[in-house]
């Protein structure tokens, strides 16, 4: 049985922060709207939600991703690199102790967990304007003792690695090539439609890919390559630099 931690969203995600993207009015009904249908597709692929309570002090908590690092064997409490997220980590770190041992990145160490990618027991992290060398180091210490490999990839153009490329397969990696290097991934990948930039951000669960159907010409890509996802829209947390990745932490 696969938990799925989820985050409301609080009612101050309007002053969300924003490194790449103009602001712009979300619909805060509708985000929610989205937010439920999101919740109820990962009930459908046989998820149990665990839901926080949003914390009105903190417009970006439904991002849960950004708090946590999860394998098999441990749980990586992160430091967010926007000091105004850090509020964020306490009550994500009692949800998620019930489930794993938790470690957690000290000062002065920065992680967001939308710059991690997991491909097996090989673990990529984005170097970023969230993500710095000892966040980096850190992590590569709590996870060596489990096997795990950590390697730096370097990316640009977006705000986390994950913007730039996520799993659509088990050994397959969907990714716009002009926001990081094809190679640098080390395994087979799916470009993106170039007319798409920000279409590379997908989530796999429970051998159903979850795709937002903004972008349908990635979508007819995939089809091509013999995966059908399953449509999730997500336009209005994307005006808050937010994809499929960033509202849940998957727990198997």
């Amino acid at each position: 049985m696969t938990t799925a931690l989820v985050r409301d969203i609080a009612d101050s995600i309007g002053s969300c922060e924003l490194t790449h993207l103009d602001r712009a009015p979300i619909d805060l009904g509708r985000a929610r709207q989205q937010h439920e249908d999101y919740g109820r597709t990962l009930e459908a692929l046989g998820c149990t939600l665990q839901r926080i309570d949003a914390d009105p002090n903190c417009p970006d908590c439904v991002f849960i991703e950004d708090t946590l690092v999860v394998v098999d064997e441990l749980a990586v409490l992160t430091r967010p690199g926007a000091p105004s997220r850090r509020a964020e980590l306490s009550p994500v770190e009692a949800a998620v102790a019930h489930h794993r041992e938790v470690a957690r990145i000290e000062s002065p160490g920065t992680l967001d967990g939308g710059d991690v990618l997991r491909i097996g027991h090989r673990v990529l992290v984005g170097a970023s304007g969230r993500t710095n060398a000892s966040g980096i180091e850190q992590l590569r210490s709590h996870l060596r003792p489990h096997g795990y490999t950590v390697e730096a990839v370097t990316f640009t153009g977006c705000l986390h690695l994950k913007s730039a490329c996520t799993l659509a397969a088990p050994d397959r990696v969907l990714v716009n090539p002009t926001w990081v290097e094809p190679a640098d991934l080390g395994t087979s990948v799916i470009e993106v439609d170039p007319t798409e930039p920000g279409a590379g951000n997908v989530l796999l669960v429970n051998g159903t890919l979850l795709a937002d159907p903004a972008f349908p010409r990635t979508i007819e890509r995939l089809q091509a390559e013999g995966i059908e996802p399953r449509l999730v829209p997500n336009d209005e947390l994307a005006k808050a630099e937010a994809a499929l990745t960033c509202c849940s932490v998957l727990l198997d």
